[in-house]
């Protein structure tokens, strides 16, 4: 019976092992199979979505591409489509070149004559300027000019009282008196001895002071004549101070009622129908700058211009400028030419070819370029250039442009107006 038992509870046993290693088994492999089919089934998901999303992707591109293809073609037909829209282009009509006096002409080959420039500026004549000063210290009783005044030669300027100018008229006009009687009494004593009344030495007498009184009233005169005061039909004290030919005045430094002295600069008249036009020359350009030499000479900001010459070149070099003065004399006679406006002085160096040139007036500046305007079909073109020499009337261009090109010549600020006017409404 012991045995029984324990052949069963063996048996038990085995059975009891067997199905556990069994589970065990199974427990194993289903671990082993459950994450590999998960990570499958993951992994067909994410595929799945990589693939759609790549379609999607696929889709956006070509339909972006399309709607990009669509408004550059729209854009490049509203902004390139036309020629009027190309950079610097201005649009413009026979009928509009016409009106606005344009004209063009076409790029050929020149002679230009270097030039160098100088500063310089303009100055009172000094042969033509005046400072008059009263010449005897006294009041002023009346002032008839006015600064900026035209004035013509002997026009009276002021009127001053001068008790020291009363003092020599008074000496003067006693100097007369006393030179009358003495020539009555000279002719009177002449008579009587060449009538054997009198004697000689009475005749001599006589003659002697007729000739004493000669001298001083001629020497009372003098002084008069020296301060410009003469006789006098009204006030002995009475001075005038008058212009010294025409001119303009320029300054002024007297009013009624003030104590001027005799060496007082009561004003400073100038004649500007000619002016001096002072140039500053640089001691390297000192050999270009001859006496008789023609010049050009336009203001700093300004397009009017005059020639002249060279009359006046200086021998030393300023010690604290290092440099010399040359002087032109030109004519002024609207008086557009005014005392301390700058100039620049162009003269002549020498002379080059060049292959290329244009009008000097048809060169412009847009936006920091310098360019030319040619003709195009349907305007002009701003053509960006690179210039060389230029003497004022053509310029060279070195780059840019060739020969036989038509440009505009005049009329060229219309034409970068109307550009101007181009570019302002584009950019609205």
């Amino acid at each position: 019976m012991k045995f029984n038992i324990d052949k069963k509870s063996i048996f038990s046993i085995l059975a009891v092992v067997a199905v556990g290693v069994i589970l065990a088994l199974a427990i194993i492999f289903w671990k082993k199979d459950s994450p590999a089919a998960e990570g499958a089934s993951e992994h067909a998901e994410e595929t799945t979505e990589k693939s759609a999303s790549k379609e999607g992707s696929h889709a956006e591109t070509e339909e972006g591409g399309k709607a990009d293809a669509r408004e550059g073609s729209h854009a490049e037909g509203k902004e390139g489509g036309h020629a009027d829209d190309k950079p610097g282009f201005v649009k413009m009509t026979p009928q509009q070149i016409q009106g606005a006096g344009i004209l063009t002409t076409r790029a050929a080959a020149a002679s230009i004559d270097t030039a160098v420039i100088l500063p310089g500026e303009v100055r009172f004549n000094e042969d033509r300027t005046a400072h008059v000063v009263p010449r005897v210290a006294g009041v002023v009783e009346s002032v008839f000019a006015s600064l900026g005044e035209n004035v013509k030669k002997g026009q009276p300027l002021a009127v001053i009282a001068s008790a020291e100018l009363a003092e020599l008229r008074s000496t003067a006009l006693a100097a007369d008196k006393r030179l009358g009687f003495a020539r009555v009494t000279y002719e009177r004593e002449k008579k009587l001895w060449e009538d054997k009344i009198s004697a000689q030495q009475d005749y001599l007498q006589a003659e002697q002071a007729y000739r004493e009184a000669q001298i001083e009233a001629q020497s009372a005169r003098s002084k008069l004549t020296a301060l410009g005061a003469g006789s006098s039909s009204g006030a002995i004290n009475r001075y005038e101070l008058r212009a010294p030919f025409n001119a303009v005045v320029v300054e002024k430094h007297l009013a009624q009622g003030e104590a001027v002295k005799e060496d007082a600069n009561a004003f400073i008249l100038s004649d500007l129908s000619k002016v001096w036009v002072e140039i500053v020359v640089s001691a390297k350009d000192l050999p270009f700058v001859r006496v008789g030499q023609n010049v050009t000479i336009r203001p700093a900001s300004g397009t009017e211009s005059v020639t002249g010459k060279v009359s006046y070149v200086g021998s030393l070099l300023g010690e604290q400028t290092r440099t010399a003065t040359a002087r032109v004399v030109i004519d002024n006679p609207g008086l557009a030419w005014r005392p301390g406006l700058f100039v620049n002085v162009s003269l002549v160096r020498g002379s080059k070819n060049a292959a290329v040139t244009v009008a000097a007036d048809a060169v412009q500046t847009i936006e920091g370029k310098t360019v030319v305007f040619v003709k195009a079909a349907e305007g002009f073109q701003a053509q960006p250039v690179t210039i060389g020499a230029s003497d004022g009337k053509i310029t060279e261009i070195v780059g840019g442009l060739s020969a036989g090109a038509e440009y505009v010549s005049t009329g060229s600020y219309v034409v970068k107006a109307e550009q101007g006017k181009g570019s302002a409404e584009h950019e609205d």
